[in-house]
């Protein structure tokens, strides 16, 4: 069975207080209040985070059982092919689509804003949220964000493990490195999603003449 997913709005004074649904997201941003968007796309953003995590998966089972010396080419071929999909999906569909980490490598992935913080200390708390929505911010402007889980799995761990494992590339090309020291299971970080407004939605929901 997939993992429950937990669709919170808002994430301050709810926390845990929140709805746990297997229903169609759309709801639970329409009880709350929340601006309209198309269920279509809500569903679509759940759809494409869970391939995108897949594929993150699959290539990085492909180091269990290697003992090859990892180097920027491993890391070119495991780590990078993820990136340039998460940002292919967000040109696909109108969206920006970011990988965040509070222990980061690379410091383009440091949370950027209170609610990023705030979403991914909840997901180190409450390891059994897999994902959930918020409003967008001010900032960003109409629309919600999506933000779903990223786990550490074993074979991460030939780049993610202890301080002095790190292999030499990852220590010359990353000097102020945050992430490592993980277990399996450990919170690695978090896709976030922003979806703006669909003005289709909004016009659906318009009193009829």
């Amino acid at each position: 069975m997939p993992q429950a997913m937990c669709f919170v709005l808002p994430l301050l004074g709810t926390l845990i207080a929140s709805l746990v649904l297997t229903i169609q997201p759309a709801i639970a941003l329409a009880s709350q209040g929340a601006v309209p968007v198309d269920p279509a796309v809500l569903a679509k953003a759940v759809d494409q985070m869970e391939e995108l995590d897949r594929m993150r998966i699959s290539l990085a089972s492909s180091l269990e059982g290697s003992t090859d010396e990892l180097t920027m080419d491993t890391m070119r071929e495991v780590c990078m092919p993820v990136g340039k999909r998460a940002v292919a999906i967000g040109q696909e569909n109108g969206w920006t689509v970011r990988q965040v980490a509070s222990k980061y490598r690379n410091p383009d992935h440091a949370p950027i804003g209170a609610q990023e913080t705030e979403v991914i200390e909840l997901f180190a708390k409450h390891p059994e949220i897999n994902g959930l929505w918020e409003p967008a911010s001010a900032e960003q402007g109409a629309g919600v964000n999506y933000y779903r889980r990223i786990d550490v799995q074993p074979s991460c761990l030939a780049c993610h493990g202890s301080r002095d494992s790190r292999p030499a590339f990852v220590t010359d090309k990353y000097p102020q490195d945050k992430a490592f020291n993980f277990k399996p299971g450990d919170l690695r970080g978090m896709y976030a999603v922003y979806i703006p407004e669909v003005q289709a939605a909004l016009a659906a929901q318009s009193p009829m003449g």
